[in-house]
């Protein structure tokens, strides 16, 4: 797998997704707040699917 996700992007990913989750985890949002993990887990990872799949990428790569 190849990164394919930049700097700024995994940052606010990871935000977002920790917000989600514990917007979920104190009851403020219903259930569909842990859909959080998602972006949670591809901004650690650093590789998103759908950007692979439509030949996305935000990763400034060293070549």
């Amino acid at each position: 797998m190849t990164k394919n996700v930049g700097g700024i992007d995994r940052t606010l990913r990871i935000i977002v997704g920790l917000a989600l989750i514990a917007a979920a985890a104190t009851g403020t949002v219903g259930l569909w707040g842990y859909i959080g993990v998602v972006p949670l887990l591809t901004g650690l990872m650093g590789w998103c699917p759908p950007y692979a799949l439509l030949g996305f990428n935000t990763c400034s790569v060293k070549k």
